[in-house]
């Protein structure tokens, strides 16, 4: 990772990443090697597809621990804040009703937690960037890339 920018997670966000380091540095790393003295029992390593599958995944497991490690140590971890006037943040669950009464709420995470099956939006993103520091019952303007604007209250927030 060549970018140097503050890198924000939440408590969760890096207990995940410390828990991907140690099951690729571990376990991972075990059954990689494993499969390599297995593939090299097969024969001529110039025309073995195993044992060149086998160096590929282990050159991905080591570029993906390399990014963890430079994640973690680069990364600030977002602290809870005291529940009396909540605002949001990195962090928190916000519900949000638009104009038309239709209901979402979304966490607020770092950049590299984000997740949009599991309602989980980056505090850099549109949505994210407009709700951060806006507090229960405040109207906030979310324009999208494409120039689309909507209007939400915020109805809850919460850790």
């Amino acid at each position: 990772m060549a970018d140097t920018k503050n890198i924000v997670l939440t408590p969760e966000g890096r207990q995940k990443l410390v828990d991907e380091l140690a099951y690729r540095e571990g376990e991972k790393h075990d059954e990689i090697v494993e499969r390599i003295k297995e593939a090299r029992g097969f024969g001529d390593l110039s025309e073995n597809s195993e044992y060149d599958a086998a160096k590929e995944e282990q050159s991905q497991n080591e570029s993906r621990i390399n990014e963890i490690r430079q994640i973690l140590a680069n990364a600030t971890v977002a602290e809870a804040g005291s529940s009396r006037d909540l605002a949001v943040s990195i962090g928190t669950t916000v519900e949000l009703v638009d104009a038309k009464g239709k209901k979402t709420s979304f966490t607020i995470v770092g950049t590299t937690e984000t997740n949009s099956l599991e309602h989980k939006i980056s505090n850099e993103s549109p949505a994210g960037a407009a709700l951060i520091g806006h507090k229960k019952g405040d109207e906030v303007e979310v324009v999208a890339p494409s120039g689309k604007s909507r209007t939400y209250t915020i109805t809850g927030i919460s850790r």
